[in-house]
Protein backbone atom coordinates (compact mmCIF):
# COMPACT_ATOMS: atom_id res chain seq x y z
CA UNK A 1 0.00 0.00 0.00
CA UNK A 2 1.14 3.62 -0.94
CA UNK A 3 2.36 5.53 2.43
CA UNK A 4 0.17 8.77 0.11
CA UNK A 5 -2.85 6.54 0.20
CA UNK A 6 -4.48 8.76 2.92
CA UNK A 7 -3.48 11.64 0.51
CA UNK A 8 -5.15 9.86 -2.47
CA UNK A 9 -8.34 9.10 -0.30
CA UNK A 10 -8.85 12.31 0.54
CA UNK A 11 -8.09 13.36 -3.13
CA UNK A 12 -11.15 11.67 -3.92
CA UNK A 13 -13.43 12.65 -1.40
CA UNK A 14 -12.20 16.29 -2.56
CA UNK A 15 -12.86 15.53 -5.88
CA UNK A 16 -16.59 13.71 -5.70
CA UNK A 17 -17.56 17.10 -2.97
CA UNK A 18 -16.25 19.47 -5.89
CA UNK A 19 -18.13 17.57 -8.96
CA UNK A 20 -21.67 17.17 -6.74
CA UNK A 21 -21.19 20.72 -5.85
CA UNK A 22 -20.89 22.25 -9.22
CA UNK A 23 -21.02 19.18 -11.64
CA UNK A 24 -19.00 21.41 -14.42
CA UNK A 25 -16.03 22.60 -12.46
CA UNK A 26 -13.31 20.16 -13.67
CA UNK A 27 -14.52 20.71 -17.61
CA UNK A 28 -14.17 24.10 -17.14
CA UNK A 29 -11.35 24.42 -15.39
CA UNK A 30 -9.36 22.26 -17.88
CA UNK A 31 -10.11 24.13 -20.76
CA UNK A 32 -7.74 27.16 -19.88
CA UNK A 33 -6.44 29.28 -16.91
CA UNK A 34 -7.43 33.02 -16.74
CA UNK A 35 -6.47 34.30 -13.72
CA UNK A 36 -6.22 37.85 -12.65
CA UNK A 37 -3.65 37.80 -9.74
CA UNK A 38 0.22 36.69 -9.07
CA UNK A 39 0.71 35.50 -5.81
CA UNK A 40 4.27 35.73 -4.88
CA UNK A 41 4.23 34.16 -1.03
CA UNK A 42 6.35 32.05 1.52
CA UNK A 43 6.48 28.27 1.27
CA UNK A 44 5.11 28.17 4.55
CA UNK A 45 2.44 25.46 4.78
CA UNK A 46 0.15 27.47 6.81
CA UNK A 47 -0.41 30.37 3.80
CA UNK A 48 -2.43 28.73 1.21
CA UNK A 49 -2.71 31.54 -1.02
CA UNK A 50 -6.16 30.37 -2.89
CA UNK A 51 -7.77 29.44 0.45
CA UNK A 52 -7.13 32.46 2.56
CA UNK A 53 -8.16 34.83 -0.39
CA UNK A 54 -11.74 32.64 -0.80
CA UNK A 55 -10.67 32.03 -4.03
CA UNK A 56 -11.25 29.16 -6.38
CA UNK A 57 -8.73 27.21 -8.56
CA UNK A 58 -7.87 28.61 -11.32
CA UNK A 59 -8.20 32.29 -10.26
CA UNK A 60 -4.18 32.74 -8.61
CA UNK A 61 -1.32 31.94 -10.17
CA UNK A 62 1.34 31.33 -7.53
CA UNK A 63 5.16 31.31 -6.52
CA UNK A 64 6.18 30.15 -3.22
CA UNK A 65 10.18 30.73 -2.39
CA UNK A 66 11.13 30.94 1.97
CA UNK A 67 10.18 34.13 3.19
CA UNK A 68 8.95 35.46 -0.29
CA UNK A 69 11.54 36.65 -1.84
CA UNK A 70 12.07 38.77 -5.21
CA UNK A 71 15.69 38.27 -6.29
CA UNK A 72 16.93 39.70 -9.64
CA UNK A 73 19.36 36.45 -10.12
CA UNK A 74 16.86 33.81 -9.20
CA UNK A 75 15.15 32.73 -12.28
CA UNK A 76 12.70 30.35 -11.16
CA UNK A 77 11.13 33.54 -9.20
CA UNK A 78 11.58 35.77 -12.77
CA UNK A 79 10.07 32.94 -15.17
CA UNK A 80 6.86 32.87 -12.68
CA UNK A 81 6.79 36.46 -13.68
CA UNK A 82 6.92 36.42 -17.18
CA UNK A 83 4.72 33.59 -17.76
CA UNK A 84 2.20 35.54 -15.67
CA UNK A 85 2.69 38.89 -17.11
CA UNK A 86 3.07 38.34 -20.46
CA UNK A 87 1.42 35.28 -21.17
CA UNK A 88 -1.55 34.95 -19.04
CA UNK A 89 -1.69 38.89 -18.33
CA UNK A 90 -2.21 39.15 -14.78
CA UNK A 91 -3.24 42.61 -13.68
CA UNK A 92 -2.58 42.11 -10.10
CA UNK A 93 0.55 40.71 -8.44
CA UNK A 94 0.79 40.25 -4.64
CA UNK A 95 3.36 39.98 -2.54
CA UNK A 96 2.38 38.28 0.52
CA UNK A 97 4.45 37.95 3.91
CA UNK A 98 3.58 36.31 7.12
CA UNK A 99 4.10 37.08 11.10
CA UNK A 100 5.63 34.26 12.36
CA UNK A 101 7.95 33.76 9.70
CA UNK A 102 10.88 31.66 9.81
CA UNK A 103 12.98 32.68 7.55
CA UNK A 104 12.40 36.53 9.07
CA UNK A 105 13.43 34.61 12.24
CA UNK A 106 16.31 33.31 11.57
CA UNK A 107 17.73 36.31 9.40
CA UNK A 108 17.36 37.98 12.92
CA UNK A 109 19.89 35.50 14.15
CA UNK A 110 23.66 34.83 13.86
CA UNK A 111 22.90 30.94 13.87
CA UNK A 112 24.26 29.02 10.63
CA UNK A 113 21.86 27.26 9.33
CA UNK A 114 23.59 25.86 6.07
CA UNK A 115 22.30 26.38 2.58
CA UNK A 116 19.49 28.79 3.63
CA UNK A 117 22.15 31.19 5.00
CA UNK A 118 22.72 32.37 1.64
CA UNK A 119 18.93 32.92 0.93
CA UNK A 120 18.19 34.71 3.76
CA UNK A 121 21.07 36.94 3.74
CA UNK A 122 18.66 38.98 1.66
CA UNK A 123 16.47 39.67 4.27
CA UNK A 124 19.68 40.58 6.34
CA UNK A 125 20.18 43.21 3.32
CA UNK A 126 16.55 44.99 4.62
CA UNK A 127 17.41 44.73 8.12
CA UNK A 128 20.15 46.60 7.30
CA UNK A 129 18.80 49.12 4.90
CA UNK A 130 16.37 49.80 7.83
CA UNK A 131 19.05 49.77 10.39
CA UNK A 132 17.93 52.93 11.93
CA UNK A 133 14.17 51.88 12.64
CA UNK A 134 15.40 48.36 13.45
CA UNK A 135 17.76 48.91 16.23
CA UNK A 136 14.88 50.03 18.61
CA UNK A 137 13.53 47.10 18.80
CA UNK A 138 14.20 44.65 21.75
CA UNK A 139 16.70 42.23 19.73
CA UNK A 140 14.73 38.39 19.78
CA UNK A 141 11.58 40.02 20.26
CA UNK A 142 7.95 39.08 18.35
CA UNK A 143 7.93 43.06 17.19
CA UNK A 144 11.03 42.83 15.64
CA UNK A 145 10.10 40.01 13.71
CA UNK A 146 7.12 41.43 13.11
CA UNK A 147 8.61 44.73 11.25
CA UNK A 148 11.23 42.73 9.43
CA UNK A 149 8.70 41.03 7.96
CA UNK A 150 6.49 44.02 6.90
CA UNK A 151 9.80 45.85 5.49
CA UNK A 152 10.72 42.44 3.52
CA UNK A 153 7.25 42.52 1.88
CA UNK A 154 7.63 46.55 1.07
CA UNK A 155 11.15 45.98 -0.65
CA UNK A 156 9.99 43.01 -2.55
CA UNK A 157 7.32 45.40 -4.14
CA UNK A 158 10.00 47.70 -5.37
CA UNK A 159 12.26 44.87 -6.34
CA UNK A 160 9.48 43.14 -8.39
CA UNK A 161 8.88 47.03 -9.83
CA UNK A 162 12.84 46.97 -10.75
CA UNK A 163 12.51 43.86 -12.74
CA UNK A 164 12.78 44.16 -16.53
CA UNK A 165 9.58 41.95 -16.74
CA UNK A 166 7.62 44.35 -15.22
CA UNK A 167 8.97 47.35 -16.89
CA UNK A 168 8.62 46.59 -20.05
CA UNK A 169 4.92 45.68 -19.43
CA UNK A 170 4.63 48.94 -18.11
CA UNK A 171 6.25 50.42 -21.20
CA UNK A 172 3.45 48.16 -23.56
CA UNK A 173 0.80 50.46 -21.39
CA UNK A 174 -0.28 46.92 -19.56
CA UNK A 175 -2.44 47.01 -16.76
CA UNK A 176 -0.29 46.14 -13.72
CA UNK A 177 -0.28 46.30 -10.13
CA UNK A 178 1.86 45.67 -7.79
CA UNK A 179 0.48 45.28 -3.97
CA UNK A 180 2.21 44.25 -0.51
CA UNK A 181 0.43 42.51 2.37
CA UNK A 182 0.86 40.69 5.17
CA UNK A 183 -1.04 37.62 6.05
CA UNK A 184 -1.68 36.90 10.31
CA UNK A 185 -1.44 33.50 11.54
CA UNK A 186 -3.23 34.44 14.58
CA UNK A 187 -6.70 35.92 12.72
CA UNK A 188 -6.28 34.59 9.13
CA UNK A 189 -6.62 38.22 8.49
CA UNK A 190 -4.75 40.11 5.50
CA UNK A 191 -2.93 43.70 6.34
CA UNK A 192 -2.59 46.00 3.60
CA UNK A 193 1.11 47.26 3.52
CA UNK A 194 -0.22 50.51 1.91
CA UNK A 195 1.88 49.65 -1.30
CA UNK A 196 0.32 49.80 -4.95
CA UNK A 197 2.75 50.60 -8.08
CA UNK A 198 1.68 51.14 -11.08
CA UNK A 199 4.01 52.74 -13.27
CA UNK A 200 7.85 53.10 -13.32
CA UNK A 201 6.77 57.14 -12.14
CA UNK A 202 6.57 54.87 -8.58
CA UNK A 203 10.58 53.38 -8.68
CA UNK A 204 14.02 55.65 -8.23
CA UNK A 205 15.40 56.85 -11.46
CA UNK A 206 18.31 54.50 -10.80
CA UNK A 207 16.25 51.53 -11.71
CA UNK A 208 14.42 52.75 -14.46
CA UNK A 209 15.03 51.16 -18.42
CA UNK A 210 14.64 53.56 -20.88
Amino acid sequence: MSKLQSIFESNKNWSADIKKEDPTFFERLSNQQAPKYLWIGCSDSRVPATQLCGLDAGEIFVHRNIANLVINTDFNCLSVIQYAVEVLKVTDIIVCGHYGCGGVAAALSNQSLGLIDNWIRNIKDVYHLHREEMVKYVKGSEEECNRLTELNVSNQVYNLANTTIVQNAWKRSQELNLHGVVYSLKDGILKDQGICLSSDKDIEEVFKLS
